[in-house]
């Protein structure tokens, strides 16, 4: 994934009102659902998972980007 679709479709996804869940899924095939807007900022962002360590997720790690969320994906 480019940098540009990268920052461009993230922030389209995080600039939903109300915001809705969204799936990330990583080059090694781990799929992150997204519950809260992400800091984004050139090819990079951060996400920060409920009781958990802050998560840096880099265009170039990022296998595709999914509007549902990953409890709805199939299979």
């Amino acid at each position: 994934m480019t940098r540009e679709k990268f920052d461009e479709v993230l922030k389209t996804l995080c600039g939903v009102m109300p915001f809705r869940p969204f799936t990330v899924e990583l080059d090694n095939g781990q799929r992150l659902e997204i519950d809260y807007p992400l800091a984004i900022r050139d090819g990079v962002a951060v996400y920060l998972a409920p009781r958990g360590a802050p998560t840096i997720l880099r265009y170039d790690s990022v296998n595709q980007i999914m509007a549902a969320p990953a409890s709805s994906d199939a299979g």
